[in-house]
């Protein structure tokens, strides 16, 4: 069993607000320092399993409330037999979103930000200080939540731990996030390099745009962007080298046809090297629009 822990604004460790908190062990939050610095450390991960269940709710800064219908007689006797658990501290889920009602509250939801690349924002404002000096390439950015505990534990299990139940729950939490005004024509995710994909298994964007697809009607274009070249993970890189580090990754597919606005999906959201690249070339290539998505937003590094 394991549970949340908040982070405070000096680093200390604090206990959740989910009622078992103190019967549990923390999680490191990066995998990648869990065991030797080394990508697969051991994160506990609880076996619950969820029946087909259909999510209808809201999301909003105060926290997340929801109705859950069962999709059938037979979903509501499996719901019944084998109840979801929260993937964060292992009390009663909420079916198809597999988080207890306090770890779910307690999502850092991005309500206040730039519209133009989504960092959080302190006060509303109609662009952030950055993009006053120099607006970056896309239309607009998506990231409904803030990189932050315990959405950052989440995506760390789904991304370098193969906690693939973690990915569908963040995929179900972004799905009952306010959508933008304007939807794009086709979904597009960040692709990996061919080896990174063997040594993963999946591509982290692409599982997290298959549902949104779904839930929107918007065609999932998985194949028109590639990565021939192999570049360097960018978690410890600064943005100077991160932007060095993906310049000239990506390339079209020979036999691309692409709508006029399309949208550009990621996990996460740094300082936006990865995004900004994949956006040069679908623009380059004739795409009028190019927003970018991302799952969550980190703050400014």
């Amino acid at each position: 069993m394991f549970t949340p822990v908040r982070r405070n604004g000096v680093g200390a460790l604090a206990p959740g607000r989910c009622r078992r908190a103190a019967q549990y062990k923390a999680i490191p939050l990066n995998p990648l320092r869990a065991e030797g610095g080394k990508p697969g450390g051991r994160v506990p991960s609880p076996n619950g399993a969820a029946a087909r269940l259909q999510w209808t709710g809201s999301l909003t800064a105060k926290g997340m409330t929801a109705n859950l219908k069962i999709a059938s007689a037979v979903d509501g006797v499996m719901g019944a037999l084998l109840p979801s658990h929260c993937l964060l501290c292992g009390a009663r889920g909420q079916g198809a979103l597999s988080l207890c009602a306090d770890c779910a509250g307690d999502l850092p939801v991005n309500a206040v930000c730039c519209p133009r690349c989504a960092l959080p924002l302190a006060a509303p404002a109609p662009l952030c200080g950055r993009c006053v000096r120099r607006l970056p390439p896309w239309d607009a950015a998506w990231a409904p939540f803030r990189y932050e505990w315990p959405l950052a534990q989440l995506e760390a299990r789904f991304k370098f731990a193969a906690d693939l139940a973690a990915g569908h729950t963040l995929a179900a939490a972004w799905m009952v996030s306010p959508q933008p005004a304007e939807l794009p024509q086709a979904i597009v995710p960040v692709p990996l390099h061919r080896a990174r994909l063997r040594r993963r298994g999946y591509n982290q964007a692409l599982e997290l745009a298959r549902p949104l697809a779904r839930h929107f009607g918007v065609p999932l274009l998985r194949d028109v962007l590639r990565r021939p070249r192999a570049t360097a993970a960018q978690t410890e890189l600064d943005a100077v080298a991160r932007r060095r580090n993906v310049r000239g990754a990506f390339v079209l597919a020979g036999n691309a046809s692409l709508p006029d606005h399309v949208a550009v999906l990621d996990d996460v959201f740094t300082t936006g090297a990865t995004l900004g690249e994949c956006v040069r070339v679908l623009k380059r290539a004739g795409v009028a629009r190019v927003d970018v998505w991302a799952l969550a937003r980190a703050a400014r590094r």
